[in-house]
Formats: C-alpha cells, structure tokens, sequence
C-alpha cells in the first residue's frame, strides 16, 4: 500500500528544509521531493491541510507504566500547591478506599508545598491505613507509621546501601524504597499492562511515536512482552531493564534480548545516585539547604562488574547519573570498558545533570549518548535554585555544551517526574530556557534531539529519525510553524496524534 503526504510542508531532516510531498508504501519511506515529480500513481492521499510534518519525535526517557498509572489509579500529586492541598487529596482518597488497602500517591514537591509530608501528618489524614507518597522525583517517599509497620521497618532497622531512613519523620530516599514497596500487594499482569496502554496511549496523543521506559522489572517486562505478542503497542518502545531494585543487594540476571518492530530490550540500566530536584544527586560540594552531598549507589568495582557483565554480552547500558560525583564513577567505568573489552555497544547517561568539561571530554571520546531533559529547566527550577550550590550553578543541564562537545543527545521528559510531557514545552524550555546564560541550544539542535537523537539512543538510527528513503515513516505533525512563531508559544501549537508506520489507522488521513 502507498500514501502520498502533501499539502504542507514536511521536514525529512528536522530542520528547516522542505519538501512538498512525501511518498510512503508498506510503512516505509520512498522518496520525498516536489510533488510532481514523484511517481504517485495508485497511493493514498493525505492532505496535511497546512500542517508541518516531521519525523516522529521520541521521547528517550519516560516512565511509561508509571504516566498511565497516574492517568488511572494512582493518586496524582503533582498539582499541591501546599500541604493543605496534599492533606485535602489524602483524606479525600482515604475515606474512598476499603479498609485495610493501601493509599499509593506520587508528586509532592517540598518546593511547591512548603515542606514535606511526615509520617505523623499521614497517621492524622489516613489512620490506620498503610500509605506511600512518592516526591515528584520518586527518589524520596513519605510513609505512615502502618506502612512501615507491613514493611517490617523499626527504629532500629539498618538502610540498604545507596538508601537512607529517617524513621522519625516516615522519609525513605533511594533503595530504602524498596523495603516497602515489597511489602505492598504485587500489581498482577493485567494491571502493569492496563498501565503501560494508558501511559502509551497519552505519549501517542501528545504526538510521540516512540519512547524508552528506562527501568523495567521481570513482571513488568513480561506485560510488555505479551502486549507485543498481541500486537496492541500503538508506539514503538525501547526498554531499559533495571539490574538492581530497590531494597536490598539482589541482582536481575541478565534479560532475554528482544527486537520487534515495535519493541525493544536490549539494554540494561543502573541508577548510580539520586535526584538534583530533592538534593539527593551524589554532588562535590554539599547542597544547600540540606547540607548533604547526596547518595552513591554503587561501589565502583560493584557498578564495573556489573556493567562488565552486560557489556560482553551485547547489552546497552542507561545509567542514571546526574551529580558530578556520580558522573565522574560512571564515565570511569565506560572508560574502563572500552579500555578492557573495546568494540561494544554504545552506552547512555541519563539526565547527565552536572557535567563539568572533563566529564563532556571523556563522554564525547567514549561516544556516550547523553540524554537530558530540557522541561526540568521550566519545571524545576526552584528546586535547583534553593539546592544546587553555588559552585556547581554553571554545570546545570548544560545542553549547548553537550552539542558543542560533539555528543548524541537525546531529549525526553523523565514524565511523571513533571507534570508537562508535551514535546513542545521541552523544546521551548531547551531552545528559552537556559538555567545557564548561554547554554540555549537551536531549534534545529533540539529537533534532532527529539527525532534523530531519539532513535540512535533507541538504536534503531539506521531506520528511523529522519525520512529519508528506506526509513519508517513515523509523523509527528504539528499544526503551527514552529519556524515563525515565539518559542514561549510553542506549547500552544497543535499537535496531530502521531503517526506510526504500519500501526493500525492513520490519523493524519482526511475523512
């Protein structure tokens, strides 16, 4: 089958060239140019009706289960602009739950709030009930005293390493998460897969075609598995499988790799230390405010045979890391190997928070794709201004120096740690936004980011990120001209569903 897209302009390049029509049979791209010069007889029109057509954006790091659970059963958080705002959400969910359930929220921003949720806060809106706030972050939790009574948490009880417990207070940060997130009633199958069709269904609406859900589980996966066996994923999916959970010293084998033209698993993915957002990024210098210089998960030699493991084995790594400190542990073991087993795959670095020029230099030299998130410049600016110490202030998000430096970038939303996951919102915050005079990047740079960048860090560059002959031909079509249009208006422009080659009705069709 064969469709002709014309009638506005289309970007094959995510740039400011054009062509007028582009001719796709079976899923992928022929050829694009003038459109009386391309052989269209028998195709399909799609009339763009004036819209810019470009290539599907990706979305290279976004908790997919998590986003849908928000948009379905979990209690949303995000929008508390005070404590009395999150104490009214509490006891309003807890008066409708049965007795004895868990109350499960995520989204609360101390910055916003005015100070953080105790367990002695909990206690008075839910008594009796076991529950678990999740900050915006989902480094930190709050947790009532009956939640931590199920999860076997005492006043004595030791942190697993890489968490802490401040057991006064009903705070957990990093793995200590996981001692009471095991004690929770385990989400069947058909719930992770309720969750994962709800995230993807919103990133397709929002105009994405493809995204990477960067800590995956067994369970998890297997959900993930089956909705691919069924042929029910609307986007294209790349998975980052966890290695190490929250909650104790336990290690995931190495998964079963799988590539289908609509999902992926051929990588793993460590988180290295906590949040800037929360002040719980592994840092040099210590925050302020807090007065501490974070959480380092791993020891190195840990985190290297750890990485060795997947490394020889063909796997990808995506690494969470975003302090310096955390940066520097983890380039040093890329560094090593590529130095003790060269010819690998290309690895990742996720968010690559506070990168000094040493840290560029060496990721640029070990072909490391960063992958950062502009819309944390808009969102969370707050938090790094009361936290991020001066001394470390110029290495925030630096994104022009990661392009300067010669990297791969890829952009995404880490959603829902924000609120806003639309694609435009994060190239506005990227190309206006700079928390760093300077480090604005261009429209082109941040289009590849969300296009080209999106798919080399999925691996699937040689047929995706551009339309060029041979590639899919994934749309994402907006219905303003981001070209002529102030970047503070971008978030207003329309965005079309987005369009997956050879993945069920066109939406860019006209009736």
């Amino acid at each position: 089958m064969s469709t002709l897209y014309h009638g506005g302009p289309i970007h094959p390049w995510a740039d400011a060239r054009t062509v007028e029509a582009l001719l796709v049979r079976d899923g992928r791209v022929v050829a694009s140019g003038a459109l009386d010069e391309l052989d269209a007889r028998g195709a399909a029109r799609v009339d763009l009706g004036g819209a810019h057509a470009f290539p599907g954006f990706t979305d290279a790091h976004v908790h997919v289960w998590k986003v849908g659970q928000l948009r379905t059963t979990l209690l949303d958080l995000r929008e508390a602009t005070s404590l009395d705002d999150l104490a009214a959400m509490v006891a309003e969910r807890h008066a409708q739950l049965p007795e004895g359930a868990w109350l499960w929220g995520r989204g609360w921003n101390e910055a916003r709030l005015g100070g953080s949720p105790t367990r002695d806060l909990l206690d008075r809106l839910a008594p009796g009930r076991p529950v678990l706030l999740t900050r915006t972050c989902a480094h930190i939790h709050a947790v009532s005293t009956p939640a931590l009574e199920r999860a076997g948490i005492h006043a004595d009880t030791p942190a697993p390493a890489g968490g802490e417990i401040d057991f006064a207070r009903g705070i957990l940060t990093e793995t200590a998460y996981g001692l009471v997130y095991g004690a929770m009633p385990e989400p069947t199958q058909a719930q992770f897969e309720a969750w994962i069709l709800a995230g993807l269904t919103y990133l397709k609406a929002l105009g994405f075609t493809a995204a990477t859900d960067p800590a995956v589980d067994p369970p998890l996966y297997a959900a993930y598995r089956a909705l691919d066996a069924a042929g029910r994923l609307p986007i294209r999916v790349n998975l980052l499988y966890i290695r190490r959970p929250d909650g104790g010293a336990a290690t995931y084998p190495l998964p079963q790799k799988h590539v289908s033209p609509t999902l992926r698993c051929d990588s793993v993915k460590f988180f290295t230390d906590g949040g800037l957002s929360g002040a719980t990024a592994a840092v040099s210098v210590p925050f302020r405010d807090t007065g501490t210089r974070g959480v380092l998960r791993f020891d190195t030699a840990e985190l290297y045979e750890l990485a060795r493991e997947a490394h020889v084995a063909g796997f990808r790594i995506g690494a969470h890391a975003i302090g310096d400190v955390a940066l520097t542990q983890l380039l040093g073991v890329y560094a090593r190997l590529a130095r003790e087993h060269p010819g690998g795959p290309r690895h990742r670095i996720e968010h690559f928070g506070l990168p000094d020029a040493e840290h560029l230099r060496l990721a640029r030299e070990l072909d490391v794709i960063a992958v950062p998130q502009p819309v944390f410049l808009h969102e969370l600016r707050a938090n790094y201004d009361r936290y991020v110490p001066d001394e470390l202030a110029g290495q925030v998000f630096p994104l022009r120096a990661m392009f300067d430096a010669g990297l791969d970038v890829a952009f995404s939303s880490d959603g829902p740690v924000v609120r806003e996951l639309r694609p435009l919102s994060g190239l506005a915050a990227a190309v206006a936004e700079p928390y760093v005079p300077g480090q604005a990047v261009t429209l082109d740079q941040a289009l590849g980011a969300y296009t080209r960048g999106g798919a080399v860090a999925h691996g699937d560059d040689h047929e995706r990120g551009t339309l060029e002959p041979g590639n899919h031909a994934d749309l994402t079509i907006l219905e303003g001209d981001l070209f002529d249009t102030d970047p503070q208006s971008w978030p207003d422009i329309p965005v079309r569903a987005g369009v997956v080659a050879g993945l069920g009705a066109d939406p860019a069709r006209t009736p």
